[in-house]
């Protein structure tokens, strides 16, 4: 009788890869293991590029549809005569529309594949986007039919990054999961810029009915092209029985999945996570109202584009980073670490410059390296989720997205809360810091990069054989 053990460098003694050649215990439902190397095999390096490149562009007109709304609220209120309290209630049905799905649409990507998702929710929200001036001219109510439709919206988009994060963790090797979701990241700042430069200049020239059609329009192209080029025409279907059946990833048990939640280094990332959505979704809703404050005579282009600016090169130089760390043999769990320590540690020193008096130049130049740094945090925590269980990535990722959403928009009320209380901005940005160093010393203490999707126990009968 011999014993052999493969052990990787992020891989605990009782934790291998899946991809040893032992004879698998029948875990789950027949044929799952079958199903994990069909489905799991690696895209080669010229084919990553192409579908990163793809992916980049689907994350920008995922963007243009969401901030089209946001961009045309004044026009649509001015025609409709909505009032404030009822403009508000448009926006905010796009959020509670993105929670509910955000762990479904994760768990049916490790079930089937990310991209068949990715496909079916871009082609639904893109028509959603293009039908929209529609349902608001032949409804009789607009109100009730633009809030509706930013529920759906928030429905159909709340799948997406939960499905990068499956699709990613099921095609991209280790060494080359930061650049990809750094860079597709680096997409949602893009399409703030594309939506706000071009949708604004729509807007004056032709009314606010031809944002939705051209970004609702391009998302369907897109979502067209992907099907035909990259896909090859095949599918994307999605039957009950790929639900139920093991799909692209073996099914997890209810067991599984407490035994997940009970992993440190799980929390640590959920954790973690919700501290970063909640600082970012905070300085997204406040900074324009902190520059209108403090320096009223100052352009809005100015602070409303720069930090996006730094932003994209910024997000695109941590993936390069981190995946160059990783290749030249830098241990996962610690350039993880470091990533994430530069997003919420090294932003942080930024943030709480904002606090004493300074110039506007200053200003925009603190606010431009607090969001630059942030970016880096899809090269740390954002991955570390697919490190640590490969088999659920989505799911996972849905679940902390969810948590992030809901806390994020908590904090955003708490710092208006602050602001009147206090009368000051510091305390909003002090609050910032102490969350970001709270979600920095959990994920320092606590983040590994081994896998703990898999149980050790059945793992270590797969490695005996006589």
């Amino acid at each position: 009788m011999a014993v052999i053990q493969k052990y990787g460098k992020n891989y605990s003694p009782d934790l291998v890869c899946h991809k040893e050649n032992h004879p698998p215990d029948k875990i789950g439902v027949p044929g799952s293991h079958k199903k994990w190397a069909e489905h799991n095999t690696n895209w080669p390096r010229p084919v990553a590029r192409v579908w990163t490149v793809v992916l980049l562009l689907g994350t920008c007109l995922l963007y243009c549809a969401r901030v089209a709304m946001p961009i045309c609220a004044v026009s649509m209120a001015e025609q409709f005569g909505w009032t404030k309290r009822e403009s508000g209630m448009v926006l905010g049905s796009f959020f509670w529309g993105y929670c509910l799905t955000q762990v479904f649409g994760g768990y049916v990507s490790d079930r089937v594949g990310g991209e068949k998702v990715l496909l079916l929710s871009a082609a639904a929200w893109g028509s959603m986007t293009a039908f929209t001036p529609i349902l608001a001219h032949f409804c009789s109510q607009p109100i009730l039919s633009m809030t509706l439709a930013r529920f759906l919206m928030g429905l159909l988009q709340g799948v997406h990054y939960p499905s990068l994060a499956s699709l990613c963790s099921q095609k991209v090797v280790e060494s080359e999961r930061g650049f990809l979701m750094s860079t597709v990241g680096s997409g949602s700042y893009l399409g703030t810029l594309v939506i706000g430069g071009a949708g604004s200049l729509m807007l004056d020239l032709y009314g606010w009915q031809s944002v939705f059609y051209v970004s609702g329009l391009l998302s369907v192209l897109w979502a067209y092209c992907m099907w035909k080029y990259l896909l090859k025409g095949e599918g994307p279907i999605i039957t009950l029985e790929s639900l139920g059946s093991g799909g692209a990833q073996p099914k997890l048990s209810k067991r599984h999945w407490l035994r997940l939640f009970k992993q440190p280094a799980v929390c640590a990332v959920i954790v973690t996570h919700l501290c970063t959505a909640s600082t970012f979704f905070t300085l997204l809703s406040w900074l324009p109202t902190f520059f209108k404050d403090t320096f009223p005579d100052a352009k809005g282009w100015v602070f409303n584009v720069i930090p996006w600016l730094v932003a994209i090169p910024s997000s695109l130089f941590s993936g390069c980073l981190s995946d160059h760390l990783i290749s030249q043999g830098f241990d996962t769990a610690s350039v993880r670490k470091l990533m994430q320590f530069f997003s919420m540690g090294v932003s942080s020193v930024f943030t709480l410059l904002l606090c004493g008096n300074t110039t506007f130049s200053w200003a925009v130049a603190f606010v431009s390296a607090t969001m630059g740094l942030t970016t880096f945090s899809h090269s740390g925590v954002s991955v570390n989720v697919q490190d640590l269980a490969p088999s659920c990535a989505g799911a996972l990722f849905g679940v902390m997205n969810t948590c992030g959403a809901f806390s994020g928009v908590l904090m955003v009320y708490f710092s208006g809360y602050l602001i009147e209380a206090t009368g000051s901005w510091a305390s909003v940005f002090a609050l910032i810091t102490t969350i970001n160093l709270l979600g920095l010393c959990t994920f320092l203490a606590f983040a590994e990069a081994r896998r703990v999707d898999i149980d050790s126990s059945k793992v270590r009968h797969h490695n005996i054989h006589i």
